[in-house]
């Protein structure tokens, strides 16, 4: 005859660490989340940044001077050397964040960076033109109006 011991858990004990690791998981994964964002949201900065500042290189380097057309301007094989990574050029995404360049006259641009998915990937939209000055806007599209960011 087969003895009963105490080899196993109890249903009890089970749910007791399923308990602990739900409560831990509860506040572990809305600060990673929030971290994520920041961490977008802080690439998106960097990108920005990095276009416009290659559109200022590309515009001092051609003659007549001019901005380019499109981000596709300032990558291999149009532009030798290379002003920007080809991701930001060819996919114009990058961190969660998507990125429009619009050509708006002859001596003017304005770059758009917009988080792909909101509230998921970032809250706040970022714009920055030939100023160098970045602004942010929660919720919706940033323009020159808004506040800059430093």
């Amino acid at each position: 005859m087969k003895k009963l011991t105490d080899d196993g858990f109890t249903l009890v004990e089970i749910m007791i660490v399923i308990a602990i690791i739900a409560t831990l998981a509860a506040i572990a994964i809305p600060s990673y989340l929030a971290s994520r964002i920041n961490a977008n949201e802080a690439s998106a900065i960097v990108s920005c940044r990095t276009i416009a500042s290659a559109c200022q290189a590309y515009y001092v380097n051609t003659i007549p001077h001019a901005y380019p057309n499109s981000l596709g301007d300032l990558v291999a094989p149009t532009s030798d050397p290379p002003y920007i990574d080809s991701v930001l050029a060819v996919r114009q995404q990058k961190s969660g964040y998507g990125f429009i360049y619009e050509l708006t006259g002859p001596e003017t641009f304005n770059v758009y960076g917009e988080p792909t998915s909101p509230s998921l990937t970032g809250r706040r939209y970022f714009y920055i033109n030939e100023t160098g000055v970045i602004s942010a806007k929660a919720g919706a599209r940033a323009g020159s109006s808004d506040p800059a960011i430093e």
